[in-house]
């Protein structure tokens, strides 16, 4: 099996080759949030020749009070559907399949106030957030959903619903921050899924069957008191019986890097015992720059698909030279 060569399906979706480009921030949108011509540039560089199987765009908010910050890609409302389909326009004439990453960033967003499970404090930071109410959990449901439609009508041929690197999904998900009594908190990993729950059931409703669902999981914090390996193990079981389509592994409150290991594929013992729980794909990233070390990775069964991030984000001939 190689990665440039065999091909793989993420529900109905049909990949031509197991190489993906996972989502990463640009800030080459309008301060508002809008498509630009520089954005449209940057994906098609790197779409073309049809060598990247999946391109994930990067995370784009949800709602003006989950917006992360200022050159974030929206997707929150109808206006912004003519310039996201000027991008799926631009990745599918390059020749690869592309999703777009929906977000809310929680107690990281740039507002006023900021919201999250709890009114603990920001691991990060320190600073405290306002603990949100069943009024707003309901509201952002509300809000993944329709996002989702945006992008279902602006021609992304799947969504992925972030919940990594401490945003908030994943506020909910981690012990660190989800301190709530209700039945969106408490000790056990169901309990603390029952938003991405909710989630992925209000996106189905509204995109029907068939429309691939996938989740970047942060699914171990690598902290103190943070979810563990087997809590992203248990998370993933769960999320694969919601309906989930493809797991996009990578961390938790310690972000898209592993403080205590460095490599290609730092994040492979994750992927690893998921791909050994779950029967749907599972996506592996982190640090991996050459395409020998990632066709190894896929050979020793770490994940199904394998992401290339940082490498194909400074150089845009990467996938090219990769298939050479």
């Amino acid at each position: 099996m190689s990665i440039f060569n065999s091909p793989i399906y993420i529900g109905q979706m049909l990949l031509k080759n197991r190489l993906v480009m996972p989502p990463m921030a640009t800030a080459k949108s309008s301060p508002e949030g809008q498509v630009t011509s520089d954005l449209c540039d940057y994906y098609s560089q790197r779409a073309a020749g049809g060598h990247i199987g999946l391109i994930i765009t990067e995370h784009s908010y949800i709602s003006p009070e989950g917006k992360a910050s200022d050159g974030q890609l929206s997707i929150s409302c109808d206006s912004d559907i003519d310039g996201l389909s000027q991008l799926t326009d631009v990745i599918h004439a390059g020749g690869s399949r592309v999703m777009a990453q929906l977000n809310h960033a929680g107690f990281f967003a740039k507002v006023q106030n900021p919201k999250s499970a709890s009114a603990v404090p920001n691991p990060r930071t320190g600073a405290i957030p306002e603990e949100m109410s069943l009024q707003d959990i309901h509201k952002v449901i509300a809000d993944f959903a329709a996002a989702a439609v945006r992008a279902k009508n602006a021609g992304f041929d799947g969504v992925e619903i972030h919940s990594a690197h401490g945003y908030l999904l994943n506020q909910f998900f981690s012990p660190l921050t989800n301190k709530r009594t209700d039945m969106y908190g408490g000790s056990s990993v169901e309990r603390r899924l029952a938003l991405h729950l909710d989630v992925i059931r209000a996106i189905r409703g509204s995109v029907g069957d068939g429309y691939p669902i996938a989740l970047r999981l942060g699914a171990c914090d690598y902290m103190e008191g943070g979810s563990t390996i087997e809590d992203g193990v248990q998370a993933a079981r769960i999320l694969e019986q919601a309906g989930i389509d493809m797991l996009d592994i990578s961390g938790g409150f310690c972000g898209f890097v592993r403080p205590d290991v460095s490599g290609q594929g730092y994040f492979g013992e994750l992927t690893e015992a998921i791909k050994g729980a779950v029967s749907v794909p599972v996506v592996l990233a982190g640090g991996i720059t050459d395409s020998a070390a990632a066709e190894k990775l896929l050979e020793d069964g770490k994940a199904d698909l394998i992401g290339v991030g940082r490498a194909i984000l400074q150089d845009p001939t990467w996938p090219e030279r990769a298939f050479a």
